[in-house]
């Protein structure tokens, strides 16, 4: 169908409050910033950029969560440094959906979310 795609460059969270996902996202991943203004902000995660933007679209939805679209984002980590971010997140007060759990797909994962609701996930290969 789209047989010119060759790749998936950047991936986009749709925010409420623009401060506080930036102020969020900036603490937890150790990616540079790109671009930012009063309404978004990229990162560089290393070949895929993660993109921050206001919701101010008229098909944008609203609210976080299983109320707005939404898309899961997961980081990859070697499989002993998923205890770590972990134990991070709880020291950071940052809500945990799912404590470290070896996945029938060959993941460990810890899934947690964002101030707005969107999952995350930390994952290794095991």
């Amino acid at each position: 169908m789209l047989e010119s795609v060759s790749e998936l460059t950047y991936a986009i969270v749709l925010c409420e409050d623009m401060d506080l996902m930036k102020t969020f996202y900036r603490n937890l991943l150790p990616f540079p910033v790109v671009t930012e203004s009063a309404t978004s902000m990229s990162m560089d995660a290393g070949g895929v950029l993660l993109g921050l933007r206001l919701r101010d679209r008229d098909y944008d939805g609203r609210g976080g969560g299983s109320e707005s679209p939404g898309v899961q984002l997961a980081f990859l980590v070697s499989p002993e440094d998923v205890e770590t971010c972990h134990q991070q997140l709880v020291e950071h007060g940052i809500e945990i959906l799912e404590p470290p759990t070896d996945q029938p797909r060959g993941h460990r994962t810890v899934y947690f979310s964002d101030p707005e609701g969107n999952v995350l996930e930390v994952y290794a290969e095991i």
